[in-house]
């Protein structure tokens, strides 16, 4: 009774139908920890590029060797580092030109920026939807497998004369393996979920403040050159 009652046993005597619900869960329950690592190396590496950036731009340091720093990185800009050299680069070429407004300049900018910002936002939210449909259907796959291996096991007593615990036991026993794996798929791609999105949300309030800031700060480069000139 102890063997047929063991992890393995159960899931070894469940029907097929049981089985591949379980094994969808495991797959789900892999590719969900696999982006939660994967997304967490990536947050906290762009976090830390962010906040080096800012320190750098902050201490007062020359705009023109910020840029060339940033286009130097071994694996391209990332975080503010890419929205800060999409929009020098674009305020550099505009510039050079003289038939063109610096106000048309700023705007280019900004514009500049707004896809540089936008493509580092997309590449941080990449694969979180993944989570967030994992976890929001995991514990509905897993109670699909519990109901039919309820099913099984009460249709297995139907030409039975008495029914005992004995007869009974191992069919729940199995069906309510499939509600655990599904729990255990969507329970950390929930928490993972919650926690990446909301760093994620916070990265883009910073983003959308130094634009903001360092627009102001080409928009008084500009007047600047604009006197001299």
């Amino acid at each position: 009774m102890t063997t047929n009652l063991s992890f393995i046993g159960l899931v070894l005597g469940a029907s097929v139908v049981v089985q591949l619900v379980m094994l969808t869960l495991l797959i789900a329950s892999f590719v969900s920890w696999s982006i939660i690592f994967t997304k967490r190396r990536l947050i906290v590496r762009t976090k830390s590029a962010s906040d080096e950036f800012e320190a750098n731009f902050w201490s007062g340091g020359d705009l023109n060797t910020l840029y060339r720093n940033a286009t130097r990185q071994k694996d391209g800009s990332v975080g503010m580092a890419s929205i800060f050299e999409a929009g020098f680069r674009e305020f550099n070429r505009g510039t050079q030109q003289d038939d063109i407004q610096p106000d048309k300049v700023l705007e280019e900018s900004r514009r500049a920026m707004r896809v540089a910002q936008m493509r580092e936002v997309d590449r941080l939210e990449q694969s979180l939807a993944t989570l967030a449909t994992i976890g929001s259907t995991s514990p509905f796959v897993g109670l699909f497998g519990t109901v039919i291996g309820i099913m099984n096991s009460f249709r297995g007593l139907g030409n039975a004369q008495t029914a005992t615990l004995a007869q009974v036991a191992p069919g729940i026993a199995e069906a309510l393996i499939a509600t655990a794996m599904g729990l255990f798929a969507a329970i950390p791609a929930v928490v993972a979920f919650n926690r990446y999105a909301d760093k994620v949300a916070r990265l883009e309030i910073r983003y959308d403040s130094f634009t903001e800031e360092f627009l102001s700060i080409l928009q008084r480069h500009s007047r600047a050159k604009k006197r001299s000139a």
